[in-house]
């Protein structure tokens, strides 16, 4: 559920008609604080409506490619059925490809063409704002926006292709192979990163819906933050907040900003430390099949955090004890700092990013032993598939050694009694990520929100 209602499509900002495509400039890096960003208030504060072209033509780095329609339905081959990604609240989402054949210099390589549904959830300042800010941000964990087209009724978002589709497809899909430790902690690093960029830009940026249907992942599970179309400018000089509507998704949204609409940086961070606790437990920030109080993920799980004897309670059952026992500790500890009730006492991004990144590739990983008990003929179990602790000829039952073997060999039973089947796999390709959209599932590149 979400905290959105449908709103009224209008073209208020652009007055769009046809113009020649612009040709793209040298490919630079946008570095923040070199350059003066241009801002959703500048664009809403221009007296005379400001032209495709206009738009373009004052973004400082890499200009846009203004596509025709007629350019997309080539590339779309006509919005083919075959070439359907999926739908959400902004419209529905296309494959296509993309070459200096189409425009010249234009990069050969498979995109998400976005079509803004009229009748949908989302309307034109969504649109814009993607513009706004993807068309001027440029990172490593931001999704590249490559283009858009604004033809009379027509408004689509053209961006880079992402192989594995959202977080959220990946993490919750119910036949998907299980996510292991050290992906969901890359995925987790990578977000943080994209974060951290959008709060230290020199006009901080507030993504306002970070959750993880808008986390991206290349073919390596590299995180990239998509969907900018409720992402806001933040406060700047003397001001503490931003006040805007409630807008964003049930479960992920920080309860002050719930409560006065007042959004700071602080808002991402709690967002954060929901998705990482999701990483962390494999269920979803909200579901209304479990019971009554499991129903959100925060209010249930959070508590456990603190105590270290209970973090086995909250891990990912699906991991199959195959994590790292500090890292859990570590990264339990940050999301739990992250879901602060107070925002003051909350980390920055950049602190959040200094702990993931300490958390890389830890090797203390529990390895799984084969262990499988049967009952031996005096009624006693035994384990087997494991090197079996014996006593030395003379020594006693009740020597302080033999003790030791003995609680060493009922700790091992105790973690590993079953038969563990190997995790389901299942082939990764473009036409099978997307496949069986339905109720529940969010598709790459989409939204489901209501205003509140």
């Amino acid at each position: 559920m979400t905290m959105m209602k449908k709103g009224t499509w209008k073209c208020i900002i652009l007055s769009c008609y046809k113009t020649e495509p612009l040709p793209e400039s040298e490919n630079q890096a946008l570095k923040h604080g070199s350059f003066r960003r241009l801002s959703l208030s500048d664009v809403n504060n221009t007296i005379s409506p400001l032209s495709v072209e206009d738009l373009s033509n004052s973004f400082t780095g890499p200009k846009l490619h203004i596509f025709t329609f007629a350019e997309l339905r080539v590339i779309t081959q006509s919005f083919s059925r075959n070439n359907f990604l999926g739908e959400g609240g902004f419209g529905p989402v296309y494959k296509g490809f993309v070459d200096d054949k189409l425009r010249p210099r234009l990069e050969a390589q498979p995109v998400a063409v976005k079509s803004l549904d009229l009748d949908g959830m989302q309307g034109h300042n969504e649109w814009l704002a993607e513009i706004i800010f993807l068309g001027q941000l440029r990172h490593p964990h931001l999704v590249k926006l490559i283009g858009y087209c604004c033809e009379e009724d027509q408004r689509l978002l053209v961006y880079e292709y992402m192989p594995r589709g959202s977080l959220e497809n990946l993490l919750f899909r119910r036949y998907s192979a299980t996510l292991p430790w050290s992906t969901r902690m890359k995925i987790a690093l990578g977000a943080a990163k994209g974060l951290a960029f959008l709060h230290e830009t020199d006009k901080p940026v507030i993504f306002r819906d970070f959750k993880s249907s808008n986390i991206l992942l290349e073919s390596d599970y590299t995180a990239k933050l998509s969907d900018f179309g409720l992402a806001r400018d933040g406060p700047e000089g003397e001001e503490t907040h931003v006040t805007t509507r409630v807008m964003g998704t049930q479960g992920y949204a920080a309860p002050e900003y719930v409560k006065t609409g007042h959004l700071t940086t602080m808002s991402d961070v709690y967002s954060f430390g929901v998705v990482l606790l999701e990483l962390l437990t494999g269920k979803r920030s909200m579901d209304e099949t479990r019971p009554g109080r499991e129903q959100s993920l925060v209010k249930w799980v959070r508590p456990l955090l603190k105590d270290p004897n209970k973090l086995e309670r909250t891990i990912d059952p699906r991991l199959e004890g195959q994590f790292s026992t500090r890292g859990a500790l570590k990264s339990a500890a940050l999301a739990y700092k992250c879901l602060s009730h107070h925002p003051k006492t909350r980390p920055t991004m950049s602190y959040v990013v200094q702990v993931l990144e300490s958390l890389q590739d830890f090797d203390d990983t529990f390895a799984t032993p084969f262990v499988y008990i049967v009952p031996n003929e005096n009624g006693s179990k035994k384990c087997f598939g494991m090197e079996e602790e014996t006593k030395s000829k003379g020594e006693k039952d009740g020597s302080e050694e033999n003790e030791h073997h003995k609680n060493r060999h009922r700790h091992h039973c105790n973690w590993r009694h079953l038969i563990k089947l190997p995790l389901s796999r299942v082939a990764y390709s473009d036409s099978a990520l997307y496949e069986n959209i339905g109720n529940g599932f969010s598709s790459p590149y989409t939204r489901r929100k209501e205003e509140a």
